[in-house]
């Protein structure tokens, strides 16, 4: 017997083959671009997460997208102030870890490092820096080695040791544009900055990292100068204002 075709199947509506499949593909399409969103939002700590935001506050915005810079092709993993040289990681920055991780391949393939931290100090290196600029450093050098390391700190030690005057003020060269001398000028300390022996995949790049993280370090001073600037207006402490049934003046105390 002769059955004729379902008209719902034919009319297109939701429930035919069809359209079924054309909801299922735009489904996914859908989906598809609001994860290449989210990855296009998240970026900078999916991509190159050596450069969010420091955790130090304040200091000079140049050097702070300068030590961004530095730690995106030195460290750019997910826990920067936390990495060895390799690729480990170490869980508590109580001090310095000084551990000598092997190296693997380059010109020094065969020896071992103790660079640790978003900046990779060499143990040596950390202990000299810290006892000049570590905010709970003491009269005695050697109480460096036992000296924090966490990421405050490291961001601090660092920032002191770039506004040293025997990089010959790099501050003022960075606000000239010249982020390519100043990065060959610390490519003897930072080797992967594309003028030393150990480049990758991230030295090339580095020049325009800079410009990214700089518009962000100046946005952040700008907003932090015009909070500072609203705060002075709030701390004016007293202000003249007519009375409510007279017309003597009272005085308004703010909180200051």
């Amino acid at each position: 017997m002769f059955t004729p075709r379902s008209s719902r199947s034919e009319s297109g509506l939701p429930g035919a083959p069809g359209a079924s499949t054309r909801w299922r593909v735009g489904a996914a399409i859908g989906l598809a671009a609001l994860m290449l969103l989210l990855v296009w939002w998240w970026r900078p700590v999916l991509l190159m997460p050596g450069t969010r935001a420091l955790v130090m506050q304040g200091g000079d915005p140049y050097l702070r997208a300068l030590m961004r810079t530095i730690s995106a092709s030195e460290s750019n993993v997910l826990r920067p102030y936390h990495v060895l040289y390799g690729g480990s990681y170490v869980w508590t920055l109580n001090q310095h870890p000084n551990r000598c991780e092997p190296i693997g391949r380059g010109p020094n393939r065969g020896n071992c490092s103790t660079a640790a931290g978003r900046y990779q100090l060499l143990a040596g290196t950390w202990v000299e820096l810290a006892a000049r600029h570590h905010p709970e450093r003491t009269d005695d050098p050697l109480d460096a080695t036992q000296l924090s390391f966490a990421p405050l700190y490291q961001d601090l030690v660092v920032h002191a040791w770039l506004s040293e005057p025997r990089w010959g003020n790099l501050s003022a060269q960075l606000r000239q544009g010249r982020i390519q001398p100043v990065l060959r000028r610390l490519s003897g300390t930072w080797t992967s900055l594309g003028y030393g022996i150990e480049t990758n995949s991230m030295s090339r790049e580095l020049p325009r990292v800079y410009q990214s993280v700089l518009k962000d370090e100046l946005a952040r001073a700008d907003g932090a100068q015009d909070a500072g600037e609203s705060g002075q207006q709030k701390g004016r402490t007293e202000k003249t204002v007519p009375g409510p049934h007279t017309n003597s003046p009272m005085k308004v105390r703010r909180k200051t």
